[in-house]
């Protein structure tokens, strides 16, 4: 738990260490355009910045400087972007369980996108949770492993329009490593992501609800993610995507967990690698009688543009 929060406390400090004004640090590699106007006139408005890539290009691909650094943060920020990612998203949860204790989930979810035809993608993108759980009663200690692996497959235009989507399912696989962890059972459910890029603005929602189980272990909930990102200059930008849950199986009083909140994110490079950051803070306006009061999450995405 302690080498968690250290390292994800390392990376924010280094988030915030890359100057804003290092063009050689936000801009992405990218597979530069021959250029057509003078380099005085290069610079793109905020309108021609935000959109859409030529047919056939690769986000990031295009004139180079802030309109690719613009290209691949929209689509480090859109789910079904024909792009290969990695984030590692660390959730501490403050105040979880009957002793008010900390939890931690760290969320690996790389995103792999397949070309199925001209006119159909499928992205891939699997979530998976390693938790360090505190301890819940008396005769339960705490506990750290693996939870319920949820893969979803987005079947997704290749050559979106304004609204952007895609649709398919999500699975529930019995991979968690002890009782308090998850739910050892099969299961699956539909998934669908819809949103929009309009200038600076990168708006949608990820909706999908899973059921597991028989008897008395079961699952059946509900999670919409809501998002809004406002981009700003030098990568930076404004951003909220709480984690909206619905517990079906629980009573009325303990059904829902609704975090309002929201962060600031940047995307950077390392060498040559892309980086998108985030953090984010969420306290639970509704939550279950054990559930968290407020969450802190951390999030590094290691971006491979094409």
């Amino acid at each position: 738990m302690a080498t968690i929060r250290t390292v994800a406390a390392a990376a924010l400090l280094a988030l915030l260490a890359v100057p804003a004004s290092s063009s050689a640090q936000t801009e992405p590699t990218t597979k530069a355009l021959p250029a057509t106007k003078p380099a005085a006139k290069a610079k793109a408005s905020p309108k021609a910045a935000s959109a859409e890539p030529a047919k056939g290009a690769a986000p990031g691909e295009g004139s180079g400087g802030a309109d690719s650094t613009d290209k691949l943060r929209e689509a480090a920020q859109n789910p079904v972007a024909n792009l290969i990612s990695v984030p590692f998203q660390n959730n501490t949860n403050f105040g979880y369980g009957p002793y008010s204790r900390t939890q931690n989930v760290l969320n690996i979810q790389p995103v792999i996108p397949f070309k199925l035809t001209p006119e159909w993608n499928l992205i891939t993108r699997w979530v998976t949770p390693v938790l360090w759980q505190p301890r819940l009663s008396p005769v339960l200690g705490g506990e750290t492993g693996l939870g319920n692996i949820q893969p979803s497959f987005f079947l997704s235009p290749a050559e979106p329009g304004k609204i952007i989507w895609g649709v398919g399912p999500v699975l529930w696989l019995p991979t968690a490593t002890d009782k308090t962890l998850g739910v050892n059972k099969w299961g699956g459910g539909p998934s669908a992501v819809v949103l929009r890029i309009d200038g600076p603005w990168v708006f949608g929602a990820l909706v999908n609800n899973v059921w597991a189980g028989t008897q008395n272990q079961r699952v059946n909930q509900m999670l919409i993610q809501p998002f809004l990102n406002y981009n700003l200059p030098h990568g930076w930008y404004l951003t909220t995507s709480p984690v909206i849950t619905a517990n079906w199986l629980a009573a009325q009083s303990d059904r829902w967990t609704v975090p309002v909140g929201g962060g600031v994110g940047r995307l950077f490079k390392v060498g040559k690698l892309p980086i998108n950051a985030q953090v984010q803070g969420f306290y639970n306006v509704v939550k279950p009688d054990s559930g968290p009061n407020w969450t802190l999450r951390f999030q590094i995405q290691a971006l491979f543009p094409t």
